[in-house]
């Protein structure tokens, strides 16, 4: 196996673990998080939320953002490398080449580009105000609250196409 073999199969499976990561955080926020908290909020008598927003939150949106990123890029590396792969061929949906191939993985490529933006423009800036990481008003706190929880369930909605565009991909079966 030559050194180019290595590293893309080293990058491929960084896009893998990264990818397992990322989604399987938003997952977590979203089917585990999301109702703890309204749970903790609820209890009247328990320690309420605030454990889980000082010590669980920041660690996992870290986590969570950088596996967003070092997934995108090392899917941006393998496109840009491999043979038969493209990313500008991905990207433009495989428009003008007639690669079947390159549009399914262009789909899932534009869904994970998208899920990607909402992580750190939407999703971060407005858990940084809930986490009073950055100064915020209670209206302020709301709105991000609710932008917040919208881009992470539009990010859990995407996400099953994306697999199945990325998964089909690359095993050669177009949709």
């Amino acid at each position: 196996m030559e050194a180019t073999q290595i590293v893309l199969s080293l990058d491929r499976w960084l896009h893998f673990l990264s990818g397992v990561a990322w989604i399987g955080l938003l997952y977590f926020f979203n089917f585990v998080n999301v109702p703890a908290v309204a749970e903790a909020n609820a209890d009247k008598g328990g320690p309420g939320p605030s454990a889980i927003s000082k010590y669980v939150m920041p660690r996992a949106l870290l986590w969570f953002r950088w596996a967003a990123l070092v997934t995108w890029l090392s899917g941006a590396v393998y496109l840009l490398h491999a043979p038969n792969y493209s990313f500008l061929g991905a990207f433009s949906l495989g428009i003008g080449a007639a690669n079947a191939q390159w549009t399914t993985m262009g789909m899932g490529a534009w869904l994970g580009t998208i899920m990607l933006f909402n992580v750190w423009f939407v999703i971060w800036p407005n858990q940084k105000k809930l986490l009073g990481l950055v100064a915020a008003t209670d209206e302020e706190k709301g709105r991000a609250r609710r932008n917040a929880f919208l881009a992470s369930r539009a990010n859990t909605a995407m996400s099953i196409p994306m697999l199945l565009f990325m998964g089909a991909a690359s095993h050669g079966l177009p949709f």
